[in-house]
């Protein structure tokens, strides 16, 4: 019998079949760029850099004349040398809209999804370079992206009791197939939720959890984090109670589909649930309670960190239990910004003596 294989195991394996089908649709050359960084990154990050690469050499056939019929297996890495810093300059602005297929909807990049295609092109621009397969390269005479300051966005100590309170009771609002489908999952959805806001985790932790990832001799779970690294991160008694009532009332009485018979949290239909499952099911919930707020499970990371920081001032503390591995990152978002003085400003200034 084949040894059923983890959350992480299999989403590896996944990432490298999907690369591999990725790489047969670039530049035959692009394989020796994705081998090399293969030791020092994970296969998460290769299939995100082969789909922003791919976008760079779609948009040289569809733009530039020299390239209008080549088609993608034509590219030679000679050709990396032929683009000039105008050309990379045409590629940022078309980044912020373009279509892939006509008739297509347009896909669009904010500061952040151009950041990340521009540092996959400089990287990959410079691995040729430094190898001397190029001899120019001209991403580096090119400013990359600029990322802007935004409002951190994250729940109020009054709107968690809210959310966690709403769940709770949100059965008494519903009838018929909608409360059969709340009470079902009204445990596990609590223990999610009570999870994520009491230990900071990420929502892929939180999916790729097993039962025997919970200590509740120590309240501890092992998480296995970005990079693929483990870690024990240690909970409260709400976070185990939740747990508790989780896995005694609801988990244990579930028989899973095969290959799913340790995860932790299971689907409707008896499998592990995944990232976007629970990313809709916290907006589903948010929404209700908070509507002005677009509350998504790395918003309740955040809530986390910003209530850890404020009870404890340790940012070190904070940047271990969350991951960082550079603090000047948990510097940057939770103790830049101290929301309880900004808003002494509003009563600060009086406009008319009343």
């Amino acid at each position: 019998m084949a040894q059923t294989k983890t959350y992480h195991e299999q989403t590896q394996i996944d990432q490298t079949l999907r690369l591999r089908d990725l790489l047969k649709t670039l530049p035959p050359f692009a394989k020796d760029f994705f081998r090399a960084i293969e030791p020092r990154s994970s296969a998460r990050t290769r299939v995100n850099y082969a789909y922003d690469i791919r976008v760079f050499f779609h948009f040289l056939m569809e733009v530039n004349p020299i390239y209008a019929h080549y088609s993608i297996d034509r590219f030679t890495v000679q050709d990396l040398e032929r683009v000039e810093p105008v050309d990379i300059e045409e590629y940022m602005e078309y980044l912020k809209v373009y279509t892939r297929d006509s008739g297509e909807e347009p896909i669009t990049n904010g500061e952040r999804g151009l950041k990340r295609k521009m540092s996959a092109l400089r990287s990959f621009y410079n691995y040729y370079y430094i190898r001397q397969a190029i001899s120019r390269n001209p991403t580096l005479l090119v400013d990359m992206p600029k990322l802007h300051d935004k409002a951190i966005i994250r729940l109020d100590a009054d709107e968690v009791a809210m959310l966690l309170d709403f769940v709770e009771a949100a059965g008494e609002q519903l009838s018929g197939q909608a409360l059969h489908y709340y009470e079902k999952t009204k445990n596990r959805d609590l223990a999610i939720l009570t999870l994520l806001l009491g230990t900071g985790i990420r929502v892929s932790e939180c999916v790729g959890l097993d039962l025997n990832d919970i200590d509740f001799k120590n309240n501890g779970i092992t998480v296995t984090r970005k990079g693929g690294s483990q870690m024990v991160l240690y909970f409260g008694d709400e976070v185990a109670s939740a747990l508790l009532c989780y896995i005694e009332a609801d988990r244990k009485k579930i028989d899973p589909l095969p290959g799913h018979e340790n995860a932790l949290f299971l689907s409707i239909q008896k499998r592990r649930m995944g990232v976007q499952a629970v990313e809709n099911m916290v907006k589903k919930y948010a929404r209700q309670v908070t509507p002005n707020k677009k509350i998504t499970p790395h918003k309740l990371r955040s809530t986390y960190g910003t209530s850890l920081y404020k009870e404890t001032g340790d940012i070190y503390l904070v940047a271990d239990v969350l991951g960082h591995k550079d603090v000047n990152t948990t510097k940057k978002h939770y103790a830049a910004i101290d929301e309880d003085r900004r808003r002494l400003a509003a009563s600060a200034v009086k406009l008319r003596e009343s």
